[in-house]
């Protein structure tokens, strides 16, 4: 898959948790890809691009462990209960040493979780994660 249709995907993802939930899941969805421990941002859905790549390297600090583990394969994805503000609360592995990173800026994954419709939400994510296990997003040099 190239980063053109990934984007697609993630756009149309996002679009339906949303709808199922009722409200924003998450307002920020980043593509990034991690070499030699040297992140680079492959395209930003939300609402703070500048802030996003300053904070960075902070704001992914209690995923990073997990989803640099090497114990992920494609379409496999993790969440932190922690994050909060702009702290990430989520990751899935889209290609070799690429990743998804969605955050809401506005809530934690505690509070996102307890709205009952969450349950229902998480299905575009995880066929989201599906996509990307059949068709792994290659790097883009």
């Amino acid at each position: 898959m190239n980063l053109q249709e990934a984007t697609r995907l993630i756009r149309q993802c996002a679009e339906r948790m949303d709808a199922l939930y009722g409200n924003t899941v998450f307002d920020e969805w980043a593509v990034i890809s991690v070499h030699e421990k040297m992140g680079r941002i492959l395209s930003y859905l939300g609402p703070r691009r500048v802030d996003f790549q300053k904070k960075f390297a902070e704001d992914v600090e209690d995923l990073r462990a997990e989803f640099l583990s090497g114990s992920h394969g494609c379409g496999d994805f993790g969440f932190s209960r922690h994050g909060v503000g702009t702290k990430a609360e989520s990751f899935m592995v889209l290609g070799k040493g690429i990743y998804l990173i969605c955050n809401n800026t506005g809530q934690s994954m505690d509070q996102i979780t307890k709205n009952p419709l969450w349950l229902q939400a998480q299905v575009p994510f995880a066929e989201l994660g599906d996509k990307f296990r059949g068709d792994p997003l290659t790097a883009q040099d």
